[in-house]
């Protein structure tokens, strides 16, 4: 099986056609997008990033604080479903919603396409949604660590999505207040492991605070597993199942 990476910048996708999945590339905007799906869906893809996008951007407009905020903020009874749902990611994770904004982005469009396909994956710059039969390897990208690349979680078969969120304060663009070199999170609320992560992620000064921010990561309620790593330093916990990589 081929692993769905998380890395920056973005040439570790892959767009090998397999009877399985055509894999392809949306961009709108800020929004890049890479899926695997049943067929080529680019056309719904997009329209589904731009709804999403709509969305978020009309709770901007009510309140800026939407956008800014580090800290959680309240909901608003004009706010839609998704956006409701990055208010109260935040709110768990002790973050600003938009700590949570491409997990879910990446959610709105995995559920949206499944209209179309049985198995989804979509992944936004580290926030992956994954509905698959069959499971997939989810490659672990950390920066300069040693584990960059020799890791991997093996993730389904999900009958229900699930999704992988990771953070880093050593590489990407996410704002990220702490040095870990990877901090993943896996939940069932994608919204809520993109937060999570964030908050896991700006724990994170040196090695001694991994242990800590991951446990602290999976007590926050509808997280599944939690790893953080740091240099040659890593730290797992909950259901997870990691699997090493061959060397290339």
């Amino acid at each position: 099986m081929r692993g769905i990476t998380l890395y920056e910048p973005r040439s570790y996708r892959d767009f090998e056609q397999t009877d399985r999945f055509k894999a392809f590339r949306v961009v709108v905007e800020q929004s890049d997008l890479y899926v695997r799906a049943a067929s080529a869906l680019h056309g719904e893809t997009e329209e589904l990033i731009r709804r999403c996008r709509s969305e978020i951007e009309a709770a901007i407009t009510r309140r800026h604080e939407f956008l800014n905020s580090l800290e959680p903020i309240e909901e608003h009874e004009a706010d839609s479903p998704a956006v409701t749902r990055m208010v109260r990611a935040g709110r768990k994770a002790g973050t600003g919603p938009m700590a949570a904004v491409a997990g879910t982005v990446a959610e709105y469009v995995g559920r949206g396409l499944l209209q179309w396909s049985r198995e989804v994956i979509v992944e936004n710059g580290g926030d992956l949604f994954i509905k698959v039969d069959e499971p997939v390897l989810v490659g672990l990208f950390a920066g300069n660590s040693p584990f960059n690349g020799r890791l991997a979680l093996s993730v389904g078969p999900t009958p229900i999505p699930i999704g992988v969120s990771t953070s880093s304060g050593t590489f990407g663009h996410s704002l990220s207040m702490g040095n870990a070199d990877a901090a993943t999170v896996v939940s069932h609320d994608i919204p809520l492991a993109d937060a999570v992560a964030t908050a896991a992620g700006n724990r994170i000064s040196n090695a001694d605070d991994l242990k800590k921010a991951v446990e602290w990561a999976l007590s926050v309620p509808g997280v599944e597993g939690a790893l953080a790593v740091l240099s040659d330093k890593i730290a797992v916990v909950g259901n997870l199942e990691l699997v090493p990589l061959p060397l290339p």
